[in-house]
């Protein structure tokens, strides 16, 4: 183990506050901050942290950001660690620092300058964004939900379009209230039950000249041939079937051409119309990371690890969640983790026992990813999901109630690690309160 010999403490600075950073950097303060063993900093360029998994409820309005959101300042105060406002932009893998971009706030005042935090070891965790493709206009015309301003900004222009439509006196537009979801994985299935629940109850709050049946249209776009290409042919078509239900029209085997001011071009030539495109459609680690130091990145620019989660080419950092890169030996091929909330949360668990094995001298020990299957909720009308794949050898597919239980126990997992079982417990009861008080989708 290489350790500076000028610092009194060994530096530990976690760079992304997402699900799999912000675990970490909070036990890691929990218990080796609280004892003065290692100094550990939070580098991040939001102020606020929400599990990304609840972007798409944000969206669409059914959850209130608000009372799920977590201020980084405050949990870095309450757990022991140090957060400091930034975008990560280089590495000096010689001198051991991490550059951080100057940061400016919306009226373009600056905040911080350009800074460089030393460090003994650095945890790369800096999430994933959307992958474009290169498809012409999506950079342009349509939104994503990469972060909660991503949601915000979307549902935003959903009650505006609403309210744009309720008070002219013209006929509506071929896009007017239209919304194509690009994408039909867990993001863009989710998205779509929400919406046509939220929708409804928008409109029903007094915006009696929109019929939500006639006036607004969901349509899902897939290249692939079923939606949820990740789960079990046949909970694919359970999703499917409940979409046509809620008249949500599912497009297959149809690749995007080209994202328009009013619409989508498909590759057959086909026009969809839409006031609101959302690009769901594939995912690549941040662009920064590409080639950064010399490190080894693969074609979506994932730093590529070792089973110790050591990136291959520096032995004093880590990289965890969707941004490593992690071999997964499965029934004879090697592919890579997932990029799913229950990896990352693996993964911080796992290198919070290995940086204490680090600090002691001892030899690192491998992660071994556990599938625990994926789930994916479709609001209040069903949950699908498969259970239990990767330990089983098979797949325990679940539907109904009980798959709803399992993934919101996977959120109140991520809650219990960043603030304990008292806090959660409380919280979850005042928003029970709050939920019998107020409106059950936000109407701004």
């Amino acid at each position: 183990m290489n350790t500076a010999t000028d610092h009194a403490r060994h530096r530990i600075v976690v760079v992304g506050g997402g699900a799999g950073g912000l675990e970490l950097a909070t036990r890691l303060g929990n218990t080796l901050g609280r004892r003065g063993q290692a100094d550990i900093t939070l580098i991040e360029k939001k102020r606020i942290h929400v599990w990304k998994p609840k972007l798409h409820e944000i969206a669409a309005g059914s959850m209130d950001m608000s009372s799920h959101e977590v201020g980084y300042l405050a949990q870095s105060h309450w757990h022991h660690f140090r957060y400091r406002v930034g975008e990560m932009v280089g590495l000096d893998r010689e001198r051991r620092e991490v550059l951080v971009a100057a940061h400016v706030d919306d009226e373009g005042l600056q905040v911080t300058p350009r800074r460089a935090f030393g460090y003994d070891t650095l945890v790369i965790a800096v999430g994933s964004q959307s992958n474009d493709f290169g498809t012409p206009g999506v950079r342009e015309y349509a939104m994503r939900l990469e972060s909660a301003a991503d949601a915000l900004r979307f549902h935003s222009r959903m009650v505006n379009a609403c309210i744009r439509a309720h008070a002219q006196t013209t006929a509506l537009r071929p896009e007017q209230l239209q919304v194509v979801i690009i994408g039909a994985g867990a993001t863009g299935v989710e998205l779509a039950a929400e919406l046509h629940r939220t929708t409804r109850e928008v409109v029903a709050f007094g915006l009696d000249r929109v019929d939500p049946n006639k006036d607004i249209r969901v349509t899902v776009v897939e290249a692939a041939p079923r939606v949820l290409p990740a789960l079990p042919p046949r909970l694919s078509q359970a999703t499917e079937n409940l979409l046509g239900k809620l008249g949500v029209e599912v497009r297959t085997n149809a690749k995007v051409a080209e994202v328009l001011p009013n619409g989508v071009r498909l590759a057959d030539g086909q026009f969809l119309p839409a006031e609101l495109v959302v690009w769901a459609a594939g995912v690549k680690a941040p662009d920064f990371l590409k080639d950064m130091a010399g490190l080894e990145t693969n074609r979506v620019n994932q730093l590529v690890v070792q089973p110790t989660l050591q990136v291959s080419r520096d032995e004093n950092i880590f990289a965890i969640g969707d941004c490593a890169a992690c071999a997964w030996p499965q029934a004879g091929e090697e592919i890579l983790v997932p990029p799913r909330a229950q990896a990352a949360h693996q993964q911080a668990s796992h290198l919070m026992r290995q940086i204490r094995r680090r600090l002691a001298g001892k030899p690192l020990e491998n992660y071994r990813y556990r599938d625990f299957g994926s789930l994916v909720s479709l609001g209040e009308f069903s949950t699908v999901g498969n259970m239990m794949g990767g330990l089983t050898g098979g797949s325990l597919m679940i539907e109904g109630r009980f798959a709803r239980l399992m993934y919101l126990s996977l959120y109140k997992m991520h809650e219990l690690a960043l603030h304990g079982f008292p806090k959660v417990a409380l919280d979850t009861l005042a928003r029970l309160i709050v939920r019998r008080t107020e409106p059950h989708v936000k109407l701004h």
